[in-house]
């Protein structure tokens, strides 16, 4: 079984509480995801995060190619993270966890994701160049997006990476 990560870290000047604000409104989702993912929630976005949460999403992650995303969150601790696990949809296994920390000046989000592709050898031969391209891109609009919401916050590193985890 491969097993991949993603870990992305991004500072932002804003509070702690407007950070959760914003990521635990589920409709917000739309608004950090490129306009080519075809991205709409379908079901389960009325309300903030809260455990047991199921929202249904149509994406196409790929040209010619959508499909049906169910996630459940799983866990959530008010203003410091929650988990968002697929129970339905394009991956093997997606197990998301987001972090919220104070940092002087401003907040850091964290992001790591734990996921398996299907289809077996052939998901493991796409990987290097459509899913981890995909998630890079992805991830980078985000960045692009919550800078342009919220500003940059000074001598902040930002991280993105992908790697087997096994």
């Amino acid at each position: 079984m491969t097993l991949y990560q993603l870990h992305a870290k991004q500072a932002l000047p804003i509070s702690k509480s407007e950070a959760w604000q914003f990521l635990s409104d589920p409709k917000n989702l739309k608004t950090i995801t490129p306009e080519h993912m075809g991205f709409d929630i379908l079901s389960g976005a009325d309300k903030n995060m809260y455990p047991g949460q199921i929202i249904q999403y149509k994406v196409k992650p790929f040209p010619m190619f959508s499909t049906i995303w169910v996630t459940e969150i799983t866990h959530v601790k008010d203003g410091e993270y929650f988990v968002d696990e697929q129970r339905f949809g394009p991956y093997a296994l997606w197990h998301h966890k987001h972090f919220l920390k104070e940092v002087p000046n401003g907040v850091e989000m964290e992001d790591i994701i734990d996921y398996k592709l299907p289809f077996g050898i052939l998901g493991v031969l796409t990987h290097p160049f459509l899913v981890k391209n995909q998630l890079q891109k992805i991830f980078a609009f985000r960045e692009q997006k919550l800078t342009e919401l919220f500003g940059k916050l000074d001598g902040a590193q930002n991280e993105l990476t992908l790697k087997k985890i096994g």
